[in-house]
């Protein structure tokens, strides 16, 4: 897998959003590396439900909490994630 990342819908997001995408997109691809890294290194055999609960945790814990509060991702794409976390399939795993 590669590594993960976040892209931001253009058409849902607001006239100052849509300037403000780029760092916003930065912000969200930083929390998500992080915290990939963290559950990744962390993982005991969790199943895949609870891992994309904690990557989802973890994300928004290294967001700032407006964004975080704001943050809905397709969870079927941060599921993914967890899913090559499982399977030890994610970067940096040997």
């Amino acid at each position: 897998m590669s590594e993960p990342h976040i892209t931001l819908d253009p058409g849902g997001l607001s006239q100052a959003q849509q300037h403000l995408r780029g760092p916003l997109e930065e912000q969200l691809n930083s929390a998500l590396r992080v915290a990939t890294e963290r559950v990744r290194a962390e993982y005991a055999g969790e199943p895949v439900e609870q891992v994309c609960q904690r990557l989802l945790d973890e994300t928004r814990a290294g967001l700032h909490p407006d964004i975080a509060e704001g943050f809905n991702p397709d969870m079927d794409e941060f599921c993914r994630v967890a899913v090559a976390i499982v399977r030890r399939d994610v970067p940096g795993d040997r």
